[in-house]
């Protein structure tokens, strides 16, 4: 008879302790939802989905990240809802007010320059962690650096000016990862160091030539770059010309 009361504490006991867990716990993400490449990191994988031009998602450690959500929400309607979403820019492309409405929930975290921050409404004001350039904030097991984005050359000068926008070094399990938002191949771009996966942007006239983005990726040398936001330029110059370092090895995604 003790053995048995023994045993109905004991099960009463792991039954408090998982209620407990489970209210304090939130589930993990059902990372299947995201489809794409998978990079190795010292906590799982890395899983980048490209979405369209430039805008992806990013999956690691149970938490998703949106990169420049625009579309409208059935753009998202197949992926888990962010935890994190970064935006680089206040260009249509980048920033898009009803698709963040949309897919942004009390949970999620948005990482912006103040120049995009002054353009959301106050809905979404509780949200917001605003980032200058050389600026970094950690949140959810990851960091977020915040590097320049602009023009350099007399005719694209008036497309982006220097510390309006943001590129983005995120690190997240021993991988530092690098979004260059919309740029040329300024110089903090070109003095980055230890950048396992980069994306790259080229398009004329609002950012750089096939030429300006190849040279500055052997410059920094990522491990594993895309090419994105290249609509109307010639990716394949690009890669022929990033294989010069064969180090490099260059992906390309299904933006378009």
């Amino acid at each position: 008879m003790r053995s048995l009361s023994l045993c109905m504490c004991l099960i009463m006991s792991l039954m408090v302790l998982a209620a407990c867990a489970s209210g304090s716990t939130p589930e993990p993400v059902d990372q299947s939802m995201l489809s794409g490449d998978r990079i190795t990191t010292e906590n799982g994988d890395l899983i980048i989905q490209p979405i369209d031009h430039a805008t992806f998602a990013m999956g690691w450690d149970g938490k998703t990240i949106y990169v420049d959500p625009v579309g409208g929400a059935e753009a998202f309607q197949d992926l888990p809802d962010p935890d994190l979403i970064l935006i680089t820019d206040i260009h249509g492309d980048h920033l898009n007010v009803e698709t963040l409405e949309a897919v942004a929930d009390e949970n999620t975290v948005i990482v912006a320059p103040a120049a995009v921050v002054e353009q959301l409404p106050e809905t979404l004001g509780s949200l917001v962690r605003t980032l200058d350039n050389g600026s970094e904030v950690s949140l959810l097991d990851l960091t977020v650096l915040a590097i320049p984005m602009y023009n350099l050359t007399e005719g694209r000068l008036q497309y982006h000016d220097n510390g309006r926008g943001n590129g983005y070094v995120v690190t997240l399990g021993g991988q530092r990862v690098y979004i260059s938002g919309d740029t040329e191949d300024i110089p903090e771009m070109r003095a980055l160091e230890n950048i396992d996966v980069a994306f790259i942007c080229f398009n004329l006239p609002y950012t750089m030539t096939e030429e300006q983005a190849a040279s500055a990726v052997l410059e920094f040398s990522p491990g594993i770059v895309y090419p994105y936001h290249y609509q109307g330029s010639d990716v394949d110059v690009f890669s022929a010309l990033v294989a010069e370092n064969q180090d490099i090895e260059v992906r390309i995604g299904a933006w378009y």
